[in-house]
């Protein structure tokens, strides 16, 4: 895998999008168009942390630890009989600290976007998160990045992977639409079809994203 949205395509991928649709009780399909808009606002909004020193050690120190990747090696149980309060205590935890006070935004906008209703999306994130931090501390390991400094490198990376140009302005797009420095606003907008649209196309790129099956 070398980019988010590549993972969503892999068998890895597979397995997390049906183990998160039969958690939620919604179609495939809807469940993947979530995680497509998700995964990389969510990647885009940690990259935007750790620019930051105390971002960066924050985040570092989560992927040494209980975030190292070892929530993949059994995947398939973690799906088992439902996903444990645990690991939805713990997304809930991760969505609060990435997203901050815009997460019922993002979660809203996404909702709109998708046709699922909001608690279904915010259940989704929730346990995305944890999965995304366990692929993030993965990769983490593979490529030995063991300091705050590797961080900014790595999440890039994994936002720009073998995505089409279309989605890579998506993602550029995600950054900072409107040059304020903030990334949910402009994503919240920008699903919304609200002031920030700006670009020639955000909805266009938005539909090349959804159109990926």
């Amino acid at each position: 895998m070398t980019g988010i949205l590549d993972l969503l395509n892999s068998d890895l991928g597979k397995t997390i999008v049906s183990g998160v649709s039969n958690e939620t009780n919604q179609p495939q399909s809807k469940t993947q168009d979530v995680l497509t808009m998700a995964l990389p606002v969510l990647m885009a909004a940690m990259k935007r942390n750790a620019a930051t020193p105390q971002g960066a050690e924050g985040l570092m120190s989560a992927l040494n630890s209980k975030h190292d990747g070892s929530i993949l090696d059994n995947i398939g149980g973690l799906f088992s009989g439902g996903v444990g309060n645990d690991v939805m205590e713990d997304g809930s935890k991760i969505l609060g600290h990435v997203l901050g006070s815009k997460q019922q935004n993002v979660q809203m906008a996404i909702s709109q976007k998708s046709g699922i209703d909001v608690n279904s999306v915010a259940q989704i994130l929730k346990v995305a998160a944890p999965i995304l931090l366990g692929v993030l501390g993965n990769q983490a390991k593979k490529q030995h990045v063991n300091s705050p400094s590797g961080l900014e490198s790595l999440l890039g990376g994994m936002l720009g992977g073998n995505s089409a140009k279309n989605e890579q302005s998506f993602l550029e797009s995600i950054l900072d639409a409107d040059g304020d420095g903030s990334v949910i606003d402009d994503v919240t907008g920008m699903v919304l079809g609200g002031k920030n649209q700006k670009k020639g196309g955000l909805g266009g790129l938005l539909g090349g994203l959804f159109g990926r099956k």
